[in-house]
Formats: structure tokens, C-alpha cells, sequence
């Protein structure tokens, strides 16, 4: 019997067409920090022992957010061996989820910056409300993407939209997403779960040992290509937090200012 009833910052509904996981920390717009990448490492490994032919999908609790991204407060004062930690801490947590034998849906009702469209990223679909916005905000804090979005951003965009992503650290809304292939559709806010359960309708018509078998091949190749970049993504990301433009950048989100970077660095 599946226990997840004990989780703080995640709700688990185990429906019978589909598993539903709510990152549910709304008064943070669900921001990831230690306390919920934890959760949400239990609870994948609790649901792909306990219910791995069921399609899961994840969404955001609250009306406003996905999830907005890492919980800067927490990672303002980290060390680089810290963020070296944390980063490698998200990247297992995501790939267990890229890696869950049944199909993933990410159902993203709002916001999904940074560690939260990295999460999107790490499931295998993605519907989008059309209230949703998607982005890597990460240089206007003085860091790169340090759960994979350097690597699945550009696998699933292609290199130019990733690069552009990236570097402006722009927000795009859920018709830019669908344009350049970061989502595959985009609903009305009130229809996101509906239709999340009938594309799950869709899927258990077919086999799911078959789709299971598929994911590994397709996530076998990719894991061969994707794995030494993300150890390289991981030593970029922590090497951030040794320079002065990491402090500035989360200093001023946390005190709620604009950034005042170096222009030599």
C-alpha cells in the first residue's frame, strides 16, 4: 500500500487512469527547495515501485504557479560546494522522473522559470494553460540553469531558441512555447487537468510495457549523449557561486532590486 499521505509540499491523488503529484507550496509559487526536491525524490521513488504501468502527471498547486523556480533565499548564501550538492540533488531528482516507466505529463498552470521549466523539461509531455509562462531567468541572478536546462532545453528547442532563452533570460508566454516546440499544446486554464486526463485516456489504449520499452530506448540513447554535459553543467553552475556577480545578482532579487553586474567578467 502507498504511503505519500506524510508529504508537506506535495499532494498525491491515486487516481485510476493517472497518478497526480500538486508541488503544492503555493505561499513560495511552489519554489524548489531542499525540503520539496526531497519530497519529490520519495514520492518517484514510491510511485515507480508502486504504480509503474500508471501514467503520472505533475502540475503546480495554487492558481498562479507551475513552478516559479529554485527557492533563491535558500541558495543566496550557498558555498560553491553547496550549489555543486544542490545541483547534483536536482539532476537526480529529475532523472528519475525523465527516467519513470510510465509516461509523464507535465501539466503547467502558470508559472514555470528556471528549476520549474526544468522540471517540465525532465517530463516526456507538456500541456500548458494559456495562462502559462515558461523561462531560464538564471544570468540575471549571476548563475547558469543548474538542473539540466542547459542540456533537455536544448534538445527539446534546438540550440538557437535555447541559446536565446538563456541569454535574455526572457519570459515567453504558452503561444511562444508551442511555436518554437517547448509544449505540445496549449488549453484554457480551467480545461489543463481535463485535458491532461484525456491525453492519459489517449495513452492507456496502447500498451504500456511497449511505451515503458520505448522510453528506455529513446532515454538510453539520449543518457549516453546528455549525462557527461549535465557533470559539466553541474561544475559551471557551482563555479558561479565563487564569483561576486552570484552575490549581486540573488542579493538584489532578494532585497528586490535590480542588479548591478560587473562589466569585466
Amino acid at each position: 500500500m502507498l504511503d505519500l499521505s506524510d508529504l508537506k509540499y506535495l499532494t498525491v491523488e491515486l487516481k485510476e487512469a493517472a497518478t497526480v503529484v500538486f508541488v503544492n507550496r503555493p505561499q513560495a509559487l511552489n519554489a524548489l527547495n531542499k525540503e520539496v526536491l526531497g519530497e519529490l525524490d520519495y514520492a518517484m521513488t514510491v510511485l515507480s515501485e508502486g504504480r509503474n504501468a500508471i501514467p503520472l502527471i505533475i502540475t503546480g498547486g495554487g492558481a498562479k504557479a507551475f513552478v516559479a523556480g529554485a527557492d533563491i533565499e535558500e541558495m543566496a548564501d550557498m558555498t560553491r560546494e553547496e550549489a555543486a550538492g544542490f545541483s547534483r540533488f536536482g539532476h537526480r531528482v529529475f532523472s528519475k522522473i525523465e527516467k519513470f516507466p510510465s509516461p509523464t505529463i507535465a501539466a503547467v498552470n502558470g508559472y514555470a522559470l528556471g528549476g520549474g521549466n526544468e522540471l517540465a523539461l525532465a517530463c516526456d509531455i507538456r500541456i500548458a494553460s494559456e495562462k502559462a509562462k515558461f523561462g531560464q531567468p538564471e544570468v540575471g541572478l549571476g548563475i547558469i540553469p543548474g538542473f539540466g536546462g542547459t542540456q533537455r532545453l536544448v534538445r527539446v528547442v534546438g540550440e538557437a531558441n535555447a541559446l536565446d532563452l538563456i541569454f535574455t533570460g526572457r519570459s515567453i508566454d504558452a503561444k511562444e512555447a508551442f511555436r518554437i516546440g517547448l509544449v505540445h499544446k496549449v488549453v484554457p486554464a480551467d480545461k489543463l487537468l481535463d485535458e491532461a486526463f484525456k491525453y492519459v485516456e489517449d495513452l492507456r489504449k496502447n500498451s504500456a510495457f511497449a511505451m515503458s520499452q520505448a522510453k528506455k530506448a529513446i532515454y538510453k540513447w539520449r543518457s549516453d549523449e546528455v549525462e557527461p554535459e549535465m557533470d559539466l553543467e553541474v561544475r559551471l553552475f557551482a563555479q558561479c557561486f565563487d564569483h561576486p556577480d552570484q552575490k549581486e545578482g540573488m542579493g538584489a532579487f532578494v532585497e528586490k532590486r535590480s542588479p548591478s553586474f560587473r562589466k569585466d567578467s
